[in-house]
């Protein structure tokens, strides 16, 4: 149950923290609209897409980025004025512990926390859809970085393709090369040297083609060359798509599958992909963290007042920011595995926070 000072600083905490994330995000559109400001006008698009396809989901996006550092400074912020008024030594000299004390801050840092990751996992990302769409048609067009020449995949447990070259614009394979097998043998190899995509579901077109049947020993062949025959293959002209933002695309749920789909395709490594679904968990954790530090840091009474705790805030923010980023960099490391690559900041900055806590003004 919730005591009158425990509303009392949770008001207080999420009024700061909801007016940080406005004011900065605030800063962030007019810097990233100046920046942007040439592209919006030279390229196709209308001042609606703009609004409805790009901001309206690059603000969500870019407040998930951030929302621990808000966390950080909004709680130093108001507990530093706390301090400075002379409200924590009212408070502890009434008998309320530092621990009781802090309550009310974990209730706070697990609300937004709890929010955060539902909307990191799966709001955030189905906006950026929409948002990378837009970049990707209008800002970043050359960003696709899908692979073209001598592509290898599995497309079944026993069904492997050869494509040596795939041209995008035309949906065209050249030189395509199907094995089907059955308990470790080839029944069947199908050749073309052209196949189109037909669209959906999976519909392929194959030109001068060639079908060779295996049954035992015997084998027959079917020939068309100068002919065109449809079929059906398990391979999607987004299978030859890369960005290198494409994971922020996909909820995690969406991540999850594609990963067991490149696994059992035998493509490429998953390693960065298994990295951004930890970070959507971990880095909504560390708001909780973070605001023991700065309770820690802004409840004691110092000479610098408010000046001194914001300075060391957004310090302590930027060295989490930069040791998350290195942590996400390291973790790609194949002999480290994703989730303790990057789960390595939270874990040094609670040490930290039990350190200051411990230490804090009691």
């Amino acid at each position: 149950m919730l005591t009158i000072l425990d509303r009392y600083i949770l008001k207080k905490f999420l009024s700061t923290f909801l007016f940080t994330v406005f004011i900065f995000t605030l800063i962030a559109v007019v810097i990233d609209f100046s920046d942007k400001i040439s592209d919006f006008v030279e390229e196709d698009c209308t001042w609606s897409e703009v609004f409805f396809d790009y901001y309206v989901n690059w603000i969500p996006y870019i407040i998930s980025q951030l929302v621990p550092l808000y966390v950080l400074i909004a709680v130093i912020f108001f507990t530093s004025r706390m301090a400075y008024d002379s409200e924590i030594i009212s408070i502890l000299n009434a008998g309320v512990s530092f621990r009781r004390m802090m309550m009310p801050y974990l209730v706070g840092s697990v609300l937004i926390t709890g929010f955060h990751l539902f909307a990191y996992h799966y709001l955030v990302p189905i906006g950026n859809k929409s948002r990378l769409d837009f970049e990707h048609a209008y800002i970043k067009k050359n960003s696709d970085k899908g692979k073209t020449d001598n592509i290898h995949m599995f497309i079944s447990p026993d069904e492997k393709t050869f494509i040596r070259r795939y041209k995008k614009k035309d949906t065209l394979a050249l030189d395509l090369r199907l094995e089907q097998f059955k308990n470790n043998e080839m029944v069947k190899l199908v050749k073309a040297k052209k196949a189109r995509w037909m669209g959906k579901p999976n519909r392929w077109q194959l030109s001068d083609y060639e079908i060779r049947t295996f049954n035992g020993r015997k084998e027959s062949i079917l020939t068309g060359y100068g002919e065109k025959m449809d079929t059906t293959i398990n391979i999607y002209p987004q299978d030859f798509v890369r960005y290198a933002n494409q994971k922020e695309m996909m909820t995690s749920t969406e991540i999850q599958g594609f990963i067991d789909m490149e696994r059992a395709r035998g493509l490429g490594n998953t390693k960065v992909f298994e990295i951004e679904v930890h970070k959507r968990t971990s880095e909504p954790i560390a708001s909780i963290i973070l605001t023991l530090i700065g309770m820690a840091v802004a409840a004691r009474k110092v000479r610098g007042g408010m000046g001194l705790h914001l300075a060391i805030g957004i310090a302590t923010g930027a060295i989490f920011i930069f040791l998350s980023k290195f942590s996400k960099t390291f973790a790609t490391n194949e002999d480290l595995p994703a989730l303790i690559g990057v789960w390595i900041p939270n874990i040094i900055f609670f040490v930290i926070a039990m350190i200051l806590i411990s230490k804090a003004q009691k």
